[in-house]
């Protein structure tokens, strides 16, 4: 089908235009780099102000990137901008989940032992169950106390962004997905700051320390970041736990892809059980990525330029989707849509604390 505008003189009788905005809005747009160029300045601006601010004041880049991208929410706004920011939310979302795969392998799983690992499932069980009630309580429905639950349970921000492309748009509105990045970020940065010192008030060893963190703050760099707080022990217990919940990143999406399929499918229409998961692509790559660094040996390079290239693309990412979301139905929204985030953090460090305490 060609791109050309429809000839107005077609459309004479068409009094308000409707039918011939109709007929320009359904011809298909050519997205070259030269329309996505605008929008993905801009969006970097933006992140880089972020890591700025990151850097010099301690704030968490995620939480800053987010709260820079609402303050600029009505650049979206402009026909130049869209194009580039929603190729950003999406695109660099997925690469930068891909690219978490570089930090795990199957022998670090293999090496926490089964009753820590039985211990991280049933504290991650504990986070999404404790979501899906905040999510009843808060009259928020099931989708979102999916999405905090997911976040929490796992590894925060990517992981929400992981979740909602299973869930979609359809299912939850973008607004209530901010709104639980933005309490995703927050929890997180808020357990940066207050588990080590539990821990240390508490008198834990390294290793139970080192769990407690590792199985309960939400962000990647910010559970190892508080496991090195304590002590290097610490820090090295909070990493192989930390990275055993990003592996298990995949496993958790397709179990929700499959839940949503089993929901939305009803007797003969039924698929087969294979075609109801609808994993996403990057989930696989995900999955396929951590395979090849378990059996491929690379440079410690390879893994430490992965990570930071992977935070930066879920920066731009959460940054650009931010920038995206309409601030009047945050606003709308209110405080609701952080009940399921805050019922599943706490829960997520309860059982945690627990496990740590009483078995490891």
């Amino acid at each position: 089908m060609s791109s050309k505008a429809p000839d107005p003189r077609l459309f004479a009788g068409d009094l308000f235009g409707e039918v011939y905005q109709a007929e320009l809005v359904a011809q298909p747009q050519r997205v070259t780099m030269g329309v996505l160029l605008p929008g993905l300045v801009t969006c970097l601006i933006a992140s880089l102000a972020a890591m700025w601010l990151a850097e010099h004041y301690g704030f968490p880049a995620i939480l800053l990137g987010l709260l820079i991208g609402l303050a600029l929410h009505f650049l979206s706004d402009h026909p130049a901008l869209g194009a580039g920011l929603d190729f950003a939310a999406r695109h660099f979302l997925r690469i930068g989940i891909v690219l978490l795969g570089l930090q795990v392998t199957l022998m670090q799983i293999g090496a926490i032992g089964w009753i820590p690992f039985a211990g991280l499932l049933a504290i991650m069980a504990a986070a999404f169950g404790a979501g899906m009630l905040g999510a009843k309580l808060s009259g928020q429905g099931r989708y979102a106390g999916i999405l905090a639950g997911g976040a929490t349970a796992i590894c925060g921000a990517s992981a929400a962004l992981a979740l909602y492309s299973v869930i979609g748009r359809d299912r939850l509105d973008q607004a209530r997905f901010t709104i639980t990045l933005v309490g995703v970020a927050l929890a997180s940065a808020l357990a940066l700051s207050t588990y080590p010192l539990i821990a240390e008030t508490l008198g834990l060893d390294a290793t139970a320390a080192g769990y407690l963190v590792g199985a309960s703050i939400h962000d990647v760099a910010q559970a190892i970041g508080g496991g090195y707080a304590i002590s290097d022990a610490a820090g090295a217990q909070a990493t192989i736990i930390k990275l055993a919940r990003v592996a298990l990143l995949a496993p958790v999406v397709a179990l929700v892809a499959l839940w949503l399929g089993e929901a939305g499918a009803s007797g003969e229409s039924r698929k087969p059980m294979w075609r109801r998961i609808s994993m996403p692509w990057f989930i696989i790559a995900f999955l396929a990525l951590v395979l090849v660094n378990s059996f491929v040996s690379m440079p410690g390079c390879v893994a430490e330029n992965g990570l930071a290239a992977s935070k930066f693309l879920l920066l731009l990412a959460v940054t650009a989707t931010a920038m995206r979301s309409r601030l009047s139905l945050l606003l709308e929204a209110g405080w609701r849509p952080l009940v399921p985030v805050i019922t599943a953090t706490l829960a997520s460090f309860a059982m945690a604390l627990f496990v740590a305490t009483m078995l490891i």
